[in-house]
């Protein structure tokens, strides 16, 4: 059942991202490009995203332990230290360099664009490499 709902989810998520057009990179560069041809669209879909989100953390966090697992995997660290400033600068070079960040690059990925196939290579490489520097001690477990 977890599964199923991470998939619709998921399913739900990337038709979001087509229909919002941030699977476009030049929608999404036009977007970043507050000094020029500034193309104010994505700021609907990033203002409907995070009021979702907003409201969501706070409806899902009431409760003692989510529905599909033991325990919620958060930050042990509320700070803004050196490992979150370098990690929000590689996104924003990657996303404003490729027009692409991590969930509009997987939804590309069918369209089989050499770029975007590139993209998530270096993406899933950068994670990998993250997991083997970062300590997995920066997350705390809350709930039974």
């Amino acid at each position: 059942m977890k599964h199923v709902i991470a998939g619709l989810a998921g399913l739900l998520f990337g038709i979001g991202l087509v229909l919002g057009g941030m699977t476009q990179p030049a929608i999404v560069q036009a977007f970043l490009d507050v000094c020029g041809a500034w193309d104010p669209r994505l700021l609907f879909v990033m203002a409907g995203a995070v009021l979702t989100t907003m409201v969501g953390y706070r409806l899902v966090l009431r409760r003692a332990q989510p529905w599909l697992d033991h325990q919620f995997h958060l930050p042990k660290s509320k700070r803004t230290d050196l490992t979150l400033i370098a990690g929000a600068v590689l996104f924003g070079v990657g996303w404003g360099g490729a027009g692409y960040c991590p969930g509009p690059a997987l939804v590309s990925l069918s369209s089989g664009s050499l770029p975007v196939w590139l993209f998530v290579a270096s993406m899933t490489f950068g994670w990998w490499l993250a997991s083997h520097i970062l300590s997995p001690s920066r997350f705390v477990m809350r709930g039974s």
